[in-house]
């Protein structure tokens, strides 16, 4: 048998009646011991949590490479280099900011936010998602955000004419 050590424990006085009234007296030590050992062989050790995470990480990158070969696959079906900027578009919230922008070529969350009657900040974030997403899968933006001034517009986000088709 294994050396034993000695713990202190601190439990509500209604947990250790019921430990007192169902435990027989010689028991107890036993009893609690036998729990903290079967709660401990249910709790994942940290070896085990820090390699499920990079499976799961592994896993993410190999998506992201299966998301990318699929978007080639699109890319095949428009002239070669060209892609269809709505393929990161989620909804047709994102469809109509896509469509706003391939249009005007451009726009400032304001414009965007008049043009779909709300907020600049829900725009703005649905903008950084199509440019996130977007650039996960082929490496570079769809949609590109200048801080200067470009076509007269300052502060505004722009088609990347060199890799979607119009």
């Amino acid at each position: 048998m294994e050396k034993l050590r000695v713990i202190s424990v601190k439990i509500p006085e209604e947990v250790y009646k019921e430990i007192l009234l169902r435990i027989p007296d010689g028991e107890r030590s036993n009893f609690i011991r036998e729990a903290i050992i079967e709660k401990l062989q249910k709790t994942p050790k940290p070896d085990k949590i820090l390699e499920l995470e990079r499976r799961i990480s592994k896993m993410e990158r190999e998506f992201s490479k299966i998301k990318k070969y699929l978007a080639d696959l699109e890319l095949l079906t428009y002239e070669q280099g060209k892609i269809n900027p709505h393929l990161f578009c989620i909804d047709e919230t994102d469809h109509k900011i896509m469509d706003y922008l391939i249009h005007y070529k451009g726009a400032t969350t304001p414009e965007l936010a008049e043009y779909l009657k709300t907020n600049r900040w829900f725009i703005l974030n649905r903008l950084r998602r199509m440019q996130k997403r977007s650039e996960k899968q082929l490496g570079k933006p769809v949609i590109i955000y200048y801080p200067g001034e470009k076509s007269g517009k300052k502060r505004a986000w722009w088609i990347n004419e060199e890799i979607i088709e119009l």
